[in-house]
């Protein structure tokens, strides 16, 4: 039987009366269900105790209104806690992190409404507990893995332990990539979170429609977008430009099988015609835009590149650096991976009202280029299209965020900075 209709219920319930008094009792009784069942229901659908996820669910819409503006004390109060040090206590244990850090590093965005009939991975711990047998890994504390960007819980994979990581994904093809491309980067000497083999001597698992494997995980700290506008920010940007060209040396040997992409019909066929009804973008300049990258489209160099290597994807550890997450990994035009990296920082930072912040990404944009370049050597056709594949990445991106309910404020940005990234389309050419 299908329980996900009641506990759907009960997540709209809680999220309609978070300012009000909420018990498990109350829940189970609106649901139909014993107490004990309920627990159990719930747990198994959403993946945490049904107390815990009233509590996070305060909390991350807490922590929102302070980042808007609201008085601390007010909200907090009308949240359910009685004293500032309840809700400090509280926050940190959730959330590994003072509130003051958690707005800072730009991780209190505006809370989604959970689906169960769109998300992706419903994975509970005691399922993951049970799925590391294969490992011997059953006995491993596991805890949740939260997107550094946005606070968001990581819905594929869990810690296990103190020196594993375990990853869950539903495409066989994504996880075979994956583990072949961390393995032959390995093998080349680069920090990279190394997949381990069942206790059987397989890469990964199936259970049911789901695929799992492990990795050693990688100790140091992600880097944050706001913070790139802090201090030598031009050395910074040249740092990931390099370091995106070392990994891309690495990958252009890697013979493993990937997507083969073609970004070009992608933006022509799907992407463009999406966006240009959401932007209102000009019939002129669309037909110069197809015009001038399709020109130039077969005369770019293409490879496998990471096709997500955003700032939160990179681990700086003492004088070791490596990246996270090649699930997306794909044959594609290598100048995408630096362009993104610069666009990601972008959408965590991005205010048109700031020109100060506008004029120093352009700068941060320009110097992860020619740190790329400085590695790998750009040809002058790259040096051209860039701004195409700026705008291609955007307008991938501005499509594909207006299909996802639970990225309204992410789609919403991506609008707004696809459109002023038109209005400077001349400087984003490299000189």
């Amino acid at each position: 039987m299908d329980y996900r209709k009641s506990i759907q219920d009960s997540l709209d319930y809680i999220e309609d009366n978070l300012k009000t008094s909420i018990t498990a009792t109350e829940l189970s009784e609106r649901a139909g269900y014993s107490l004990f069942h309920y627990y159990r229901l719930f747990q198994s659908a959403v993946g945490m105790p049904v107390m815990q996820y009233v509590l996070r669910r305060r909390l991350v819409h807490a922590i929102y209104e302070i980042r808007c503006g609201c008085k601390r004390m007010d909200v907090i109060l009308e949240y359910g806690f009685d004293t500032y040090a309840g809700f400090y206590k509280a926050f940190r244990r959730e959330f590994d992190c003072t509130p003051s850090a958690f707005i800072k590093k730009g991780r209190a965005k505006r809370p989604y409404k959970m689906d169960l009939y769109k998300e992706d991975y419903m994975v509970s711990h005691k399922k993951a507990l049970e799925v590391l047998k294969h490992w011997k890994l059953e006995n491993e504390t596991i805890s949740d893995v939260y997107h550094e960007s946005n606070g968001e819980k990581n819905n594929r994979a869990f810690y296990v332990g103190k020196d594993f990581v375990l990853k869950v994904s539903k495409n066989s093809a994504e996880v075979k990539n994956a583990i072949a491309l961390c393995n032959a980067i390995k093998d080349a000497g680069l920090c990279i979170s190394s997949p381990i083999e069942t206790t059987d001597g397989r890469a990964y698992v199936q259970e049911g429609e789901l695929f799992f494997y492990v990795t050693r995980r990688i100790y140091g700290t992600q880097m944050i977008a706001h913070e790139f506008y802090e201090g030598d920010y031009i050395a910074k940007a040249r740092f990931v430009g390099k370091i995106i060209g070392q990994l891309h040396l690495v990958l252009c040997q890697v013979k493993t099988p990937v997507n083969d992409v073609n970004l070009y019909e992608s933006v022509k066929n799907w992407a463009l015609p999406k966006a240009k009804d959401i932007l209102s973008l000009s019939e002129s300049f669309c037909r110069g835009y197809l015009n001038e990258f399709g020109k130039l489209y077969d005369k770019l160099p293409k490879q496998i590149i990471h096709r997500d290597p955003n700032p939160s994807n990179i681990i700086l550890s003492q004088d070791e650096w490596g990246f996270l997450d090649f699930e997306l990994s794909e044959k594609n035009l290598r100048i995408y991976d630096p362009c993104y990296a610069a666009t990601a920082i972008l959408s965590e930072s991005f205010d048109e009202k700031d020109q100060t912040k506008l004029s120093k990404w352009i700068e941060i944009y320009r110097n992860i280029l020619w740190g790329y370049d400085s590695v790998v050597t750009l040809t002058k056709e790259e040096a051209i299209a860039l701004p195409y594949v700026v705008m291609a990445n955007q307008l991938v991106c501005t499509a594909w965020f207006s299909k996802q309910d639970k990225y309204t404020e992410i789609f919403e940005t991506n609008k707004r900075m696809t459109l002023w990234l038109i209005t400077i389309f001349d400087e984003l050419k490299l000189n």
